[in-house]
């Protein structure tokens, strides 16, 4: 898969999702960035217009804590179920 870069304000977080953000980990995440640079992208989907965040909300939100405008993403495919 290829590795993209987008811009952080474009990234949609679902509501269910956001429930899940636990800020030690994102500061503990942050911290690593700031050291060792993002070492796993997020993945995200294209749903019409929207680029919705599948996987990665602490990992993009240590990303968007340390300033950074834009991070490094997988395209996926929607979950059939």
């Amino acid at each position: 898969m290829e590795t993209k870069t987008i811009a952080i304000a474009d990234v949609y977080i679902p509501a269910k999702r956001k429930r899940t953000l636990d800020q030690a980990k994102v500061d503990e995440l942050a911290e690593s960035v700031m050291e060792e640079g993002l070492k796993i992208p997020i993945q995200v989907r294209q749903d019409g217009e929207k680029v919705i965040l599948v996987e990665g909300l602490h990992r993009l939100e240590a990303s968007r804590a340390l300033g950074d405008e834009e991070i490094a993403c997988i395209y996926v495919g929607a979950k059939r179920y």
